[in-house]
């Protein structure tokens, strides 16, 4: 009989914990706080317990659980569980799974968080009619997760599926890796709040100035809102966003042509008002027409336990593997 497993998402300032029962749904979502002041040690022995609180929430013994999984910031090597590198925590090669199952009587498997959103979507949510799917997170940056013929890429060491790190403009924006002209620089949530405070201060008679009171105080939904209103500025700052992202998902598409990009994060939000131009702009632009092969573009629906899901069906497939 197949056994649960116990999905963690880790975060900069907390962590979730949820067990995946064999019927696919999840138990009761559990919560810790986590903090850069705390050593890795003590990370990992916090997240311990908060898998043990996750199985008595879901009112089942240590002998039902299979493994645990972790979704983890930062480059991830799969293969031994470890947090290769984390820059917001400063962690180098630090062995997580082996830190937690320490205090653990399952084994402990772990993926990077971006990758695990992805498998959750895909196993879970809007992926789950499709064999490949790419996951866009549109947040503070560009995440994502590759699934193809049902399988995770993630790449030597685990270190790929960054579609956030694709130059779609060659010299453009200086960017937090380094480079110039990353995707996350031009489609991401703090991408289209920058253009949208630039389009306030240029057009002091813009409806965008009703939807926030200050650039300050601008949201991913502000261009939207004002657009939808009738707003000219507003839908010049969404025309070029919506630009900008096809760019991104035109090459994601001729690299791998997956049958679905699913878009996540608050901006995905805007539904039909974002979709509908994305989907003609993209289809106008794939090297292999959608009549050839066809793509949809379609929004997340694991809202925030995408991680956990992900993070679960990791592990449920790496059980035995160590």
């Amino acid at each position: 009989m197949m056994k649960s497993v116990v999905g963690i998402d880790l975060g900069g300032m907390s962590a979730k914990a949820a067990v995946m029962l064999p019927s696919g749904g999840l138990s009761p979502v559990r919560r810790t706080a986590t903090s850069i002041s705390d050593s890795p040690r003590v990370t990992a022995e916090r997240l311990a317990r908060l898998a043990g609180e996750a199985v008595s929430a879901a009112g089942l013994s240590w002998e039902e659980i299979g493994a645990v999984g972790v979704g983890s910031p930062g480059v991830i090597e799969s293969g031994r569980g470890t947090v290769v590198r984390w820059p917001n925590f400063g962690w180098e090669n630090v062995p997580l799974a082996e830190l937690m199952e320490g205090s653990l009587p399952v084994s402990v498997y772990v993926t990077n968080d971006a990758n695990a959103a992805a498998l959750g979507e895909a196993v879970y949510g809007s992926g789950k009619r499709y064999r490949s799917s790419v996951t866009i997170t549109l947040g503070t940056g560009i995440g994502g997760g590759i699934i193809l013929d049902g399988k995770l890429v993630e790449g030597f060491r685990s270190a790929g599926g960054e579609p956030g790190h694709m130059v779609i403009r060659r010299g453009g924006i200086p960017c937090t890796c380094g480079r110039r002209g990353c995707f996350e620089c031009y489609a991401s949530a703090t991408a289209l709040k920058r253009e949208t405070a630039k389009a306030m201060l240029k057009d002091p008679a813009s409806l965008l100035w009703k939807e926030a009171a200050s650039p300050e105080e601008v949201t991913g939904r502000t261009a939207f809102d004002a657009a939808a209103r009738g707003d000219k500025s507003a839908k010049r700052v969404i025309k070029r966003y919506v630009e900008n992202l096809g760019e991104g998902i035109v090459d994601l598409a001729n690299l791998l042509r997956p049958e679905v990009i699913i878009l996540g994060g608050g901006i995905s939000g805007a539904g039909e008002a974002l979709l509908a131009p994305l989907r003609k702009f993209v289809g106008k632009y794939l090297f292999a027409p959608a009549e050839i092969a066809p793509l949809e573009i379609v929004t997340a629906s694991l809202g925030n336990d995408a991680g956990i899901y992900g993070a679960a069906e990791y592990a449920r497939t790496r059980i035995g593997h160590k």
